[in-house]
């Protein structure tokens, strides 16, 4: 199957250029990946739980500050116990929750254990006496945002995550790097203030490439959490903010990265972009 891009000096969007498709992380990179994956039939999958009270249990346990593994195995230890199918006190889950989680042979604390908990017990109330609008992912994320400890990212994770949808997007750190890295976002904005314009534009810039956006996100942030030296050269050799120390252009070719990862399975895109 041929795939032809235009050349890397044209522009996919105003002041965007394609740039090289080798080159990481450039617009034409990032087509190639999502092409790639579609050929080879790798899909991101994106639901952790069986139900929405268990997604909602899920994204609440991951987030900012929780690694990945811990907060999988925190979800997965309430859901085991029946507890994301009740409705159990804040105090009932901050038990479980305060509990040492074992991980890769490792005994290790559950951090925000008593806030989790709070946030948890209130959402699984609601969950259980009323029925949220699932007609879209906006809607969705509105009704949910109404809850204790959910904003808008983890609401809009919730929503791409349960209705497989493509009118949100999750702009977490890796997704926000990446697009400060290739220029599709305004670098005047912030996520805490502009959450939903920046969304506007990444979902513009997804279309512009012909990806979906929640196909988009995934790989996107599969591939930026997996190359964090190469993220930190890219960054001015600092991974403490969103934008490049310096203004110039750096790009890294798949050979200066090792090996692309264009066949790499993205098995791992199923389910951790739970807790970044």
């Amino acid at each position: 199957m041929q795939i032809e891009l235009p050349s890397s000096d044209t522009f996919v969007l105003p002041g965007i250029p394609w740039g090289p498709i080798e080159a990481f992380p450039t617009p034409a990179y990032w087509t190639y990946q999502v092409m790639a994956r579609r050929i080879t039939g790798i899909s991101p999958r994106h639901r952790l739980g069986s139900t929405l009270a268990e997604e909602v249990g899920a994204c609440l346990l991951g987030g900012h500050g929780i690694p990945a593994n811990v907060g999988l195995a925190a979800f997965r230890r309430l859901q085991t116990l029946g507890m994301l199918a009740n409705t159990p006190t804040e105090s009932e889950i901050f038990d479980v929750l305060s509990h040492p989680l074992e991980i890769d042979g490792r005994q290790i604390r559950y951090r925000f254990a008593k806030q989790k908990a709070h946030y948890l017990s209130k959402a699984l109330l609601r969950l259980s006496t009323e029925t949220p609008p699932l007609n879209s992912g906006k809607t969705l994320r509105q009704w949910l945002i109404q809850l204790p400890g959910i904003g808008l990212k983890t609401a809009s994770w919730v929503a791409r995550n349960w209705l497989n949808a493509d009118d949100v997007a999750i702009l977490d750190i890796h997704v926000l790097r990446a697009g400060a890295l290739a220029k599709f976002f305004d670098e005047n904005l912030t996520v805490e203030k502009n959450y939903l314009e920046l969304e506007e534009q990444f979902i513009r810039f997804a279309q512009a490439i012909g990806a979906r956006p929640s196909e988009l996100d995934a790989i996107i942030w599969f591939e930026m959490m997996s190359s964090p030296r190469t993220v930190t050269q890219l960054m001015g050799g600092s991974l403490a903010g969103v934008r490049p120390r310096s203004s110039s252009n750096v790009l890294v070719t798949n050979s200066s990265r090792g090996r692309s990862r264009s066949n790499k399975g993205t098995a791992d895109t199923k389910q951790t972009r739970l807790f970044e």
